[in-house]
């Protein structure tokens, strides 16, 4: 069998005609975000039901730009350490502290039941990952954030599609991070946006479209002004033909990745796996296994690729202490992601199903 990868994008010819017209129209990059970047923009707001939506070069440059909108210089934000790095380093980049926060085991998404006693007089933020696609108790998160008065930014770089209470993931909290990375649901050659959903969305979203462009504010024809410091963070013009693309499709990619996780869920024999949630969009399916490395080598022996996500950001050098988080350091020893992607076959699921359970 030909090898089964962990990742795979989900693409079509429509995607082929996108970047063919792109190329052919040698408008292809533009700071100002005009063109499909605009259009992608209308779109991703309208599926999501947020009030705004800004398009960014990556999802690093969306968690770095949500944090800049709201003053964390030397202030604390609470975040789990079970996530990619980019959750932390966007911490950094704005001036703010990490606090680490153990994860629910059942779900490895922030613990809230973990976050009160972490709160402090320099508590700004409390920013919750979907980890795997799986949505995070947004109430209770919102409930502590007002008791509190405490800002709720959501990282959704694993949960495009994903509904929480009936409502997608992005039209909830105050600023919502999406990373279209090629390996991601809604896949693109690289890509990120911020969904707004305050009472001043419009003006939020035309700050941060200065500060995805360096700064530049007031143009008007060749002459501009910078206004505040920024970065070169906009999208480009073939990733957002893609993904318009994959954004018409997404909720059908959605629903086969339920479908695969949901007989991960019935079949797979082992106790610690990923819970089925109709709601989450499974960017990928974990279990948690002994003897990890032996595991993963006879599975790719059998040419199924797997993956480790992730190493706890705490326990890396640049961000290391003596914090011991008890479950997220026992997760990160164990958990191991299986395939999900919509291009596995019935068959491919089964082979992986059959091996899994067999190198237990």
């Amino acid at each position: 069998m030909a090898k089964i990868k962990l990742f795979d994008p989900f693409i079509d010819i429509n995607e082929k005609f996108a970047i063919n017209k792109i190329i052919k129209s040698r408008f292809w990059a533009s700071g100002s975000g005009t063109g499909d970047v605009k259009k992608f923009e209308s779109n991703f707001k309208k599926y999501v039901g947020s009030k705004e939506c800004v398009a960014l070069s990556n999802g690093t440059a969306s968690l770095h730009l949500a944090l800049s909108m709201v003053d964390i210089k030397n202030k604390e934000v609470i975040l789990p350490s079970l996530s990619f790095v980019s959750t932390a380093h966007a911490v950094i980049y704005n001036g703010g502290k990490p606090v680490f926060a153990d994860v629910d085991p059942s779900t490895l998404c922030l613990n809230p039941n973990e976050i009160q006693n972490l709160i402090t007089s320099k508590t700004r933020v409390i920013l919750p990952v979907h980890f795997a696609g799986m949505p995070v108790d947004m109430k209770k998160f919102d409930s502590i954030c007002k008791k509190n008065n405490l800002i709720l930014i959501d990282d959704a770089a694993h949960a495009a599609g994903t509904k929480y209470n009936g409502k997608k993931i992005g039209s909830i909290g105050m600023m919502t991070c999406f990373s279209f990375h090629p390996v991601k649901n809604l896949a693109m050659p690289n890509g990120g946006a911020i969904t707004i959903n305050t009472k001043n969305s419009k003006k939020i979203k035309n700050i941060l479209n200065s500060k995805r462009w360096c700064g530049i504010s007031n143009r008007n024809g060749v002459n501009y002004d910078i206004s505040q410091l920024g970065w070169n963070y906009y999208m480009n013009e073939i990733s957002a033909a893609i993904g318009i693309e994959q954004l018409k499709k997404l909720d059908k990619m959605n629903s086969k990745r339920k479908i695969i996780a949901k007989r991960y869920s019935d079949e797979l024999k082992l106790e610690n796996k990923m819970p089925f949630n109709k709601d989450c969009s499974y960017h990928f399916y974990w279990i948690r296994v002994k003897n990890r490395k032996n595991f993963m080598d006879n599975l790719l022996k059998k040419n199924i690729e797997t993956g480790i996500h992730y190493k706890p950001i705490h326990t890396m050098k640049y961000y290391k202490t003596k914090k011991h988080l008890p479950i997220t350091e026992q997760i990160g020893k164990e958990i191991v992601s299986l395939p999900t992607h919509p291009n596995l076959t019935n068959a491919n699921i089964s082979y992986i199903i059959k091996y899994v359970n067999k190198f237990l």
